[in-house]
């Protein structure tokens, strides 16, 4: 059974707040396992997690067409998949902003009971 992804909880930084890979969780970590294949991918997966600048490597990944590795919790393949599902997208970056920014709202809403 896949796993589902985590929530777009983490902002994208904007240029006042840095780089976004000097904030990524896998800054100090050995490169080679995000460029993995198989199962392993699962595991470079899960340094994603809880990344606060998830959000932001993954729009960099699919605006630039990165073409190998993990990157914002997503593998090769299933970017790839994403890209042909919604080929119209011009920036990744505010499509996530956005979805980051009403699933903030969504959560801050007072559920009736």
């Amino acid at each position: 059974m896949a796993s589902r992804p985590a929530p777009l909880t983490a902002a994208i930084p904007t240029p006042r707040s840095g780089d976004w890979p000097t904030e990524a969780a896998c800054r100090n970590s050995d490169p080679d396992a995000l460029f993995v294949q198989g199962a392993a991918q699962n595991r470079a997966k899960v340094i994603c997690r809880a990344c606060p600048v998830r959000v932001a490597c993954l729009a960099d990944a699919l605006d630039n067409r990165v073409e190998f590795g993990v990157w914002g919790g997503m593998t090769e393949r299933e970017r790839r998949a994403l890209l042909r599902r919604r080929p119209n997208v011009n920036s990744w970056r505010r499509l996530l902003e956005a979805a980051v920014r009403e699933q903030a709202d969504e959560a801050s809403t007072p559920v009736a009971v």
